[in-house]
């Protein structure tokens, strides 16, 4: 196994693990939770369940099918993980297929994803999420600068 698969691997377990144990603890304070703590202006730790995708789109879809979509969507980051040339794209890769696979224990467990980071200001409400979420998108960011990066350097 080459470094770089060894680091998409890893950033995959901590991803994994990470949005893992905060969801644990989110539902082990579940009751405490459902009304929202607030832990600053703007920021709340809240408990929902999201039979949805981003933003509660597809809430009416099986969640076997998002399963299904999910691990699919896992299996092709994970074949573009082994080809990723650079240690930040596999880190990045790792990244997105942990906080899928988070979500996706979610879907198996509670037929919904657990989330609990509420940030607002004032009445307006930015729909709840979780740390796989945060793995995800941050994953993503990554690759997208990664390629805007190798692509400013081809022009140079």
């Amino acid at each position: 196994m080459t470094r770089t698969v060894f680091l998409g691997l890893l950033s995959a377990s901590v991803a994994l693990f990470t949005d893992q144990v905060t969801k644990s603890v989110v539902v082990a304070y579940a009751s405490v939770l459902s009304a929202g703590v607030k832990l600053f202006s703007g920021f709340d730790l809240v408990f929902l369940r999201n039979d949805g995708v981003s933003f509660g789109m597809l809430g009416n879809a099986p969640w076997w099918a998002l399963v299904c979509l999910a691990l699919g969507i896992c299996s092709w980051m994970a074949m573009q993980m082994l080809r990723a040339e650079s240690r930040i794209e596999a880190l990045a890769y790792g990244a997105v297929i942990g906080g899928a696979l988070g979500n996706v224990m979610d879907r198996l467990r509670f037929q919904a994803v657990t989330d609990f980071l509420g940030f607002h200001i004032g009445a307006l409400h930015w729909p709840a999420f979780n740390l796989a979420d945060v793995f995800i998108v941050s994953g993503v960011a990554v690759l997208l600068a990664s390629t805007l990066w190798s692509f400013r350097q081809d022009q140079a």
